[in-house]
């Protein structure tokens, strides 16, 4: 049987030059439309982190995607943290700086039961300024982030540097 990270180098894509010259972009969407493949990498995720944490958070877009059926699967909530405006009612709002640019995130200021624990998902770690923006959110609601996950951590890009003292777990590192 393929483990996880076997999965995920097979069903990765890379784009050169997208969203802008000198990026390469790495497209999951082969294995989003995999299910088998998918599944897999749910299930790693969930082995790991069952019974230590209290809600999944996904960070907008591909967070979503694999956050909302991971927290389904482990029987637990879900919180999404959105681009900013995308939310009613009062949010915390937190902006920072991109490999490719700049971006502002939010989440709603009542997403977390005081105290929760929370593990943090997303597709990508790279330069580390939408993990560190998105934990920073979660705690500024009452929440604790237990630890953040990824599937692909671009090392090269020394995003765990923006993320001292937290516990993350990357499937795959490049």
């Amino acid at each position: 049987m393929a483990t996880a990270a076997d999965v995920l180098g097979t069903h990765t894509r890379e784009v050169p030059d997208f969203p802008t010259p000198g990026v390469v972009f790495k497209d999951l969407s082969p294995l989003f439309r995999d299910p088998q493949a998918f599944a897999t990498v749910l299930a790693d995720i969930g082995d790991r982190w069952r019974g230590r944490v209290d809600v999944v958070a996904g960070i907008e877009a591909r967070g979503f995607i694999i956050g909302a059926p991971l927290a389904q699967a482990m029987g637990i909530g879900f919180v999404p943290i959105r681009k900013a405006g995308k939310l009613p009612g009062q949010t915390h709002t937190r902006s920072y700086d991109l490999e490719y640019g700049e971006a502002t995130i939010e989440v709603a200021a009542d997403a977390f039961v005081p105290g929760c624990r929370v593990l943090l998902v997303d597709d990508v770690l790279a330069t580390g300024g939408t993990a560190a923006a998105a934990a920073e959110l979660i705690e500024r609601a009452g929440a604790r982030v237990t630890a953040l996950e990824v599937l692909l951590e671009l090392s090269f890009l020394h995003g765990r540097e923006k993320l001292p003292g937290r516990e993350l777990h990357a499937i795959h590192v490049d």
